[in-house]
């Protein structure tokens, strides 16, 4: 379970930020317990989160940092190795203190059947990794296994740090074996060693995301791939009754015994059924919800992290509420299976229509600074009362993310004489 992720010096995201998935006091029965406990008193977590801003605001780079820290984790000790004195990251490129300052990247995550909690992190330079930490937390104590600093002289311990006995691996052969540019927790997992392959594989395993524009028929395949797997006959069902509900006219799915493919029925005028080639007369609509189920029934499946970029560019307002709610409901999430998108559509945020799949505590907001910097927040910052309109009231820019742009202000552009003059 993710329950925190911190970033800094990230393409627009300048100053160190954080997105917490905790909850609040402004929780309204939406989180689920962590199995954690803090002063005695239960830790929850919430298992959606939306975040809102206007275009070019930086929400995408939010998801693109946890993307490229699960990246570094799978990459760093293989694929980095072609290009041993570079370290592929995305500083800040606005000014020149950022462009040679170090990005950061750390999570909280929740782990195992007896819930322990990990911090794990790394700060990058262009050469080399700079830092790199992880703490346990058995039993609520913090547990240092490594805290890694590059230039950390020999008198202050070096390069690494091991504290206590909480770590139990190769230390020195694992820490000779780890390059300047390669993390030390995917040198320990590339070996196999049993502690670090545990934060390791929630990185791997754990992490799904989808971007709408670019990876709709790679979905499209394992959603297929998944179908045709043996023993997968309740997956099938599930496809066929998420296909049913979203109102497309579709009827049932089966295999072209001429092809090998699977083709979607459709109902017809005169009350049958006829079944359409799926790459050349289905709409779009269709490829992208069923390009969407594959993902969303696996990770409904592991419990695992569902990243959403553009929840709403391909999903109608109604089928997206839909999805919020299949993760906030227990029953339809029972393994804590965690949602977490960015979204134009303030609808989610309640209308007549939707009933507010989002609550309050679920709502996070990215704007841009003048300076080009993206700031992140979350809503509850403005303080919503409960019977707020939040819809109303994000669209109004009282809590910002929205657009500073006057109603009429493009029209008045394009039509000045200047523009003319221009063209």
């Amino acid at each position: 379970m993710l329950i925190r992720f911190r970033v800094a010096n990230h393409r627009s995201i300048r100053d160190e930020h954080e997105l917490s998935l905790i909850a609040t006091e402004f929780d309204e029965g939406t989180a689920r317990t962590t199995g954690l406990k803090h002063r005695g008193q239960d830790i929850s977590a919430q298992p959606v989160v939306g975040v809102f801003g206007a275009n070019a605001s930086g929400k995408s780079n939010l998801l693109s940092g946890i993307r490229l820290m699960r990246d570094a984790v799978q990459d760093s000790f293989a694929d980095w190795a072609k290009s041993p004195e570079t370290v592929p990251r995305q500083p800040f490129k606005l000014d020149s203190e950022s462009r040679e300052a170090t990005s950061l990247f750390e999570v909280d995550v929740v782990l195992g059947p007896d819930p322990v909690r990990y911090t794990y992190g790394f700060e990058l330079s262009d050469e080399r990794v700079e830092a790199e930490w992880l703490h346990a937390y058995p039993h609520g104590r913090r547990n240092v296994w490594f805290d890694r600093e590059a230039d950390r002289p020999e008198s202050d311990g070096g390069e690494f740090i091991f504290r206590g006995e909480g770590f139990k691996g190769e230390r020195e052969a694992l820490v000779r074996l780890t390059r300047p540019n390669a993390l030390f927790l995917s040198v320990g997992a590339a070996l196999n060693d049993p502690q670090l392959s545990v934060p390791y594989r929630w990185f791997i395993n754990n992490l799904w995301l989808l971007t709408p524009r670019s990876d709709v028929s790679e979905r499209v395949r394992w959603t297929d791939h998944l179908l045709q797997r043996q023993g997968h006959a309740d997956f099938h069902r599930r496809v066929v009754r998420m296909l049913r509900s979203a109102d497309l006219g579709i009827t049932q799915l089966d295999t072209d015994p001429d092809t090998g493919e699977f083709r979607l029925w459709h109902r017809t005028p005169d009350g049958g059924e006829l079944p359409l080639n799926f790459l050349t007369e289905e709409s779009l609509g269709t490829h992208a919800w069923f390009a969407f189920l594959g993902p969303m029934l696996t990770v409904l499946d592991q419990g695992s992290v569902l990243l959403v970029d553009e929840l709403d560019s391909s999903l109608h307002p109604t089928l997206a509420a839909e999805v919020v709610r299949v993760f906030q409901d227990p029953d339809a999430n029972p393994r804590g299976a965690q949602l977490v998108f960015t979204t134009h559509d303030a609808t989610l945020l309640g209308s007549e229509v939707l009933d507010r799949p989002l609550k309050r505590d679920q709502v996070w907001i990215t704007a841009k600074r003048r300076s080009g910097e993206t700031e992140l927040y979350p809503l509850t910052a403005a303080k919503p009362r409960k019977e707020e309109n939040l819809e109303r009231g994000y669209l109004r820019g009282r809590y910002g993310g929205v657009p500073r742009v006057t109603a009429g202000e493009i029209v008045r552009e394009l039509s000045s004489p200047e523009a003319g003059a221009t063209a």
